[in-house]
């Protein structure tokens, strides 16, 4: 196998966007590769193998001829090291690999395959190098990728004729005349493949050629003749070497069993954790037979399948240690529902039964073992089994580990916390492939190997809790799970089960508003052409635009010039033409229609729209939202307020009740930078940006106008968000040189705010992370990258995530001490939502001044600050009138 040729490929076959690990480095070139090689392990079933690698660009080739590849561009900074990983994982496979000073792989290759077929081997060269064809025999077939990574043609010396109408032998003869313009080697002027072709054919070879070239008539033979020196300079280059000095002969690359645990490690690190891939990969391995094959890789579960009547006595000998638990549910409420129920002990027993099939006694066995605090439980995704057991009337406490939120707060900025992902990770086990895009598994209760697999999960569970302890103890996050983000998890269970109250005749109209509103965007921008298009199709928009209203060009992209939102605004302000101003309100329509019609379909059967809420989406440890995102509901526009009115007050409440912070991230800013000029603007009691504004600009707060404050308060926030000049020059219109100004300003007035900011950078560099008021952490080993934009894109996050995250840690302190006040002062008033930094909550009659008084208290109280926490509240029949 040709090891450069194939990453190369894999490299430009799968975007690197799509392939890289938490910390950066890109891994498309290695899945790739990976990929075809285990295709080709399946496939081939080879007895013998082995990978050859180039080590540089100088060889004998290159001594030769200087120029050979110079035209080459230098391997993209993506590409770089990749090389190097694939070996680590062909040595984990106990893969043979060569790499000779002075050859390039081809010539490793061509020794190899020489060397063998001489042997009595029958050989396989897997190749992206067409050079290779040469080789082909009645022994040597040359594999070559045609499609991405994923297709390979069998080159026999059939095939080589069929498709170049000449034998193998003959091929160097034939790009020696053709030339080869990625390795730099110049053709002939005016002599193609065709003609190439014909003059091998016609004197046999190129030898016969040269002997006979005073014979080839016409331009074509006076340009091969004027050219024949660089003509066998190529031949020599593209001759491969067949006698290269190699430690191992072919019967020494017989394949071995693997180093399954030094693969599992590399695997791990590269975050190769899709569970079909690493079958793939470990099904090729030599010694596989060897070993059991057992659905659950590692883990050994004595299971037993309860039946009625069985459950309570289980329970009674075996929960009083920890448990972990593991279900089959359909969640959604309205269908919420647990079909079934997996639990197993550290010691090996463990238990699966058919919630339905429970008696009266097993029941209130397992009601009981649930509610009670005192039997630690450990679950994975806690709020979704919360809240389905909920629909059952089981009340859940003693969670003492939810392994989802405790590989978040290790790992924050991984992309899967599937159980599947962590499994392999953590604990070198791999379970079997999920068949519900739930991440659950579907389980038939007849079947007993699948109830098995449910066992194996819980004990995974269970296991997995055990190493997060560790874990979390290393990163000082032990106090945020239990304090934290357990508690928060268990809120959310219930605010997602309340949901809040929808008019939906009121969405409906809206809807349709916004509907006509894009109708008659699309008519007018159809006049204003003169013409129909799709206003929906980039390309056919460009056409219009750039071809024929002969508009300003914007950036250039692939598929011709962007026509994003800024493209268009940009264009509205270049041009008197109506149309840029139309695609931009079509938009914004369209997104608004888009925005109440998903509204719309997520209104369940109670009337109520029932968000969910996740923990473990961003790495900052903010809330999000989803089915639907409540967090794209525009706040500060008329349409988005209009929408608002559509979320009400529900039956058996008075009004819902809005609760925020006032400037949180600029108030913690504050406080982490020490800055007294900062506080005092705070603590003045005046409006923060004219104070702010008046101290940069140098006048007095009542000469500050609405553009200088504007200024300020997008410079401001975009310093707690990590912005830079440039971005701050692209928010207010304003040259780069501007922008940099008034950020110099704007640190020369509050020179702690400066140097926090430097500071922060620098320690997050220093340790690998940043870390919040709370100790929350976040991973940034990019700050001590050799590529500029991803350590750029790091020192941003640095600057961001200790503030960003800090608010986010007081507002979930803030949730949850109003909602243990709530409980405390037995008030049936409830929380609802939290969306940014804003809380919604319903309220019972009766109780609307004990529930402000509540929440400003313990919203204010939720931390200390140099900058105290100011909090707005308001209320009224929707979620909009509650605004404050």
């Amino acid at each position: 196998m040709d090891g450069h040729s194939l990453a190369y490929r894999a490299f430009y076959a799968l975007p690197a966007e799509n392939f890289s690990t938490v910390t950066g480095q890109p891994t498309n070139a290695i899945y790739g590769f990976a990929s075809m090689l285990a295709n080709t392990l399946r496939d081939e079933a080879p007895t013998h193998f082995a990978v050859a690698f180039d080590v540089s660009r100088k060889t004998w080739r290159s001594e030769e001829f200087a120029e050979y590849k110079a035209n080459r561009s230098k391997a993209p900074d993506e590409f770089k090291g990749q090389v190097e990983l694939i070996g680590e994982l062909l040595d984990a496979m106990r893969v043979k690999r060569f790499a000779v000073e002075g050859f390039e792989a081809d010539d490793v290759i061509a020794t190899l395959a020489t060397q063998a077929e001489a042997e009595g081997f029958e050989v396989s060269i897997v190749t992206g190098d067409r050079d290779c064809l040469q080789l082909v025999s009645d022994k040597v077939t040359v594999l070559y990728p045609t499609k991405g990574v994923s297709e390979l043609t069998r080159f026999t010396p059939e095939k080589v004729r069929e498709k170049y109408g000449l034998s193998p032998s003959q091929y160097p003869d034939f790009a020696a005349l053709r030339g080869d313009p990625s390795d730099n080697l110049q053709g002939i002027p005016g002599v193609g493949e065709k003609t190439a072709t014909k003059w091998i054919n016609q004197f046999g070879s190129f030898a016969g050629l040269v002997e006979h070239v005073e014979e080839v008539k016409g331009k074509a033979g006076q340009n091969l003749r004027d050219h024949l020196e660089a003509v066998k300079l190529n031949r020599r280059l593209t001759e491969m070497v067949r006698d290269v000095e190699l430690a191992d002969r072919p019967e020494d690359l017989v394949r071995v069993p693997y180093d399954r645990d030094a693969l599992k490690v590399v695997l791990d690190a590269l975050e190769f954790r899709h569970v079909n891939f690493r079958e793939r990969l470990f099904a090729a391995d030599p010694g596989a037979q060897e070993e059991e094959t057992a659905l659950i890789d590692g883990v050994e579960v004595d299971g037993a399948v309860l039946g009625t009547g069985e459950l309570a006595p289980w329970l009674a000998e075996h929960a009083q240690a920890p448990l972990g638990l593991a279900t089959v549910d359909d969640w959604r409420l309205g269908s919420g529902s647990v079909r079934e129920i997996a639990l197993a002990t550290a010691g090996g027993p463990a238990a699966w039964f058919d919630p339905t099939q429970l008696d009266e006694a097993d029941e209130q066995a397992f009601a009981a073992w649930c509610a009670d605090a005192g039997q630690p439980k450990v679950l994975h995704n806690a709020k979704g089994v919360l809240r389905v057991f909920a629909e059952h009337g089981w009340s859940v406490q003693g969670i003492i580990m939810d392994t989802a939120l405790a590989a978040y707060l290790v790992q924050p900025g991984r992309r899967s916390f599937a159980l599947e992902a962590l499994s392999v990770e953590f604990l070198g086990r791999e379970l079997p492939q999920p068949v519900q895009d739930s991440g659950q598994l579907a389980l038939g209760a007849d079947d007993a190997a699948e109830a098995d697999a449910l066992m194996g999960q819980a004990r995974t569970i269970l296991d997995l809790g055990e190493a997060f302890t560790g874990r979390l103890e290393e990163v000082g996050a032990s106090e945020l799970l239990h304090d934290m983000e357990l508690p928060t998890s268990a809120l959310l269970a219930r605010m997602e089960r309340a949901g809040i109250a929808a008019d939906r005749p009121w969405l409906t109209r809206l809807e349709q508003q916004f509907a006509d509103a894009v109708q008659q965007a699309v008519s007018e921008a159809h006049a204003a052409v003169g013409h129909e298009f799709n206003l929906g199709s980039p390309k056919q928009l460009q056409e219009v635009l750039f071809g024929e209203l002969g508009l300003p060009k914007t950036k250039k992209t692939k598929t011709g010039y962007t026509t994003d939102a800024d493209a268009l605004a940009w264009l509205a302000a270049q041009t008197d033409h109506e149309l840029p101003v139309l695609m931009l309100r079509y938009r914004e329509q369209s997104k608004l229609r888009t925005t109440v019609e998903g509204l719309i379909k997520t209104i369940a059967a109670d009337g109520r729209i029932h968000t969910s809420f996740s923990q473990t989406v961003a790495a900052t440890g903010r809330l999000s939202s989803t089915e639907p995102n409540l967090q794209n509901v525009p706040v500060r526009t008329d349409e988005g307020r209009a929408i608002r009115r559509g979320f009400v007050v529900g039956e058996g409440f008075e009004s819902l009740m809005t609760a925020d912070y006032s400037q949180i991230e600029l108030r913690v800013m504050a406080h982490l930078s020490e800055d007294e000029g900062l506080i005092e603007a705070f603590t003045s009691g005046e409006d923060l940006h004219t104070t702010v504004a008046s101290q940069v600009f140098g006048v007095a707060k009542d000469q500050v106008d609405a553009e200088m404050r504007r200024k300020i308060k997008a410079m401001s926030y975009g310093l707690a968000y990590g912005l830079s000049a440039f971005g701050l020059s692209q928010q207010l219109s304003i040259a780069p040189d501007e922008a940099r100004k008034l950020m110099d300003t704007f640190f020369e007035r509050f020179g702690g705010v400066r140097d926090y900011l430097q500071r922060a950078v620098e320690e997050a560099r220093a340790v690998g992370y940043t870390q919040t008021m709370l100790g929350r952490r976040r991973y940034l080993p990019d700050l001590n990258s050799d590529n500029r934009q991803r350590r750029e894109m790091a020192e941003r996050m640095a600057l961001n995530a200790p503030i960003q995250g800090t608010a986010a840690d007081i507002v979930k302190i803030a949730m949850l001490r109003v909602d243990e006040g709530l409980t405390k002062e037995q008030l049936t008033s409830r929380m609802l939502l939290q969306v940014h930094d804003e809380i919604v909550l319903e309220i019972a009659p009766g109780e609307r001044e004990r529930v402000e008084e509540l929440v400003r208290r313990e919203m204010a109280g939720a931390v200390e600050l140099r900058a105290p926490l100011d909090v707005s509240v308001g209320a009224g029949t929707d979620w909009e009138s509650a605004a404050h």
